[in-house]
């Protein structure tokens, strides 16, 4: 049994997957990928390297998906590995950063093909809801150096050196297995995909775990992979409905109010501008539906039966 397991969840990643493979075969790691339901190459690209994979016959999401990896797995540490990253080395020094004394899990660098860093991506802070709020209402784009976003996007860290942090980016994270056995795994009701990662590092830390970034592992990383296969209508249903359910499990009562009325707002100024950009009215019907379900929380509260599907889901 190797010491270091390798989960990669696909997703019509025919394109992206063999490069990733390829990287990763070499290191001595158990490598499992999960597939989402994918119809293009990608199964062909994991048989044809002879990778063990599971292949589920829909898009059971990402969360559900990374548990299901992990459990084929016996390795005390797994690396989470975006199909579009491709590892460039350092896997020993995330383990080492795991062993680190109360220590969940590690991070590592992301750099996109120019070799220049992710920042305000691979490391951020835990979202507050002030920082949901103007993400929301999109004052984040407006003014991205405002305090309260230049935390939350850790962009005045020193990233040269290995770092405490809250959130590491869940395309290239190491975690203990131990760690997440403890906290029951990633919560499968964040789907198909946002906020589970941040879920699962906030659960980590409200039960006294801590999480690093460490800049010797490094990934290059195309990102926006997934996200390319989702339609561009239901890309926001999925987020906002996944950041509201973030909002409803960590917050106070009062603070999910405020994030929901930012996003009714958020939402209203995104379905009047984008159909008119785009010269569609899809924008208009999710971004409906997006302040139809903040609306329903802001009243009534969550409740996960309500989150709404799209053709994706």
């Amino acid at each position: 049994m190797a010491e270091i397991g390798i989960v990669i969840v696909t997703y019509f990643s025919g394109v992206e997957i063999g490069a990733c493979l390829d990287a990763v075969l070499g290191l001595g790691a158990d490598v499992v990928v999960v597939d989402n339901g994918s119809a293009d190459g990608t199964i062909a690209e994991v048989a044809r390297r002879g990778v063990r994979l599971i292949a589920n016959a829909t898009n059971r999401g990402f969360a559900a998906a990374v548990n299901q990896g992990i459990n084929a797995l016996e390795s005390a540490y797994v690396l989470l590995l975006n199909p579009d990253a491709v590892a460039r080395g350092g896997l020993d020094r995330l383990r080492e950063a795991c062993d680190l004394p109360g220590a969940a899990g590690a991070g590592g660098r992301l750099v996109g093909s120019d070799g220049q860093m992710q920042v305000g991506f691979m490391a951020r802070a835990l979202p507050t809801p002030a920082a949901l709020v103007l993400e929301s209402l999109l004052l984040n784009r407006l003014w991205p150096r405002n305090p309260v976003n230049r935390r939350y996007r850790g962009l005045g860290l020193d990233y040269s050196r290995r770092l405490a942090v809250e959130q590491p980016a869940g395309a290239f994270l190491m975690i203990r297995r131990a760690v997440w056995r403890d906290l029951g795994g990633f919560d499968e009701g964040f789907r198909p995909l946002w906020f589970e990662d941040v879920d699962f590092c906030r659960r980590a830390i409200d039960r006294g775990y801590g999480l690093y970034y460490e800049p010797e592992a490094v990934a290059e990383h195309a990102g926006g992979h997934s996200i390319s296969k989702i339609a561009v209508e239901m890309r926001a249903v999925y987020w906002y409905s996944n950041l509201i359910r973030y909002a409803a499990r960590h917050f106070r009562p009062w603070a999910v109010r405020l994030v929901c009325l930012a996003v009714v707002a958020g939402a209203c100024l995104r379905g009047f501008s984008e159909p008119i950009c785009n010269r569609s009215l899809k924008p208009l019907a999710a971004y409906w539906k997006v302040a139809r379900l903040a609306g329903r929380c802001l009243f009534f509260g969550w409740r996960d039966e309500v989150v709404l599907q799209g053709p994706d889901g």
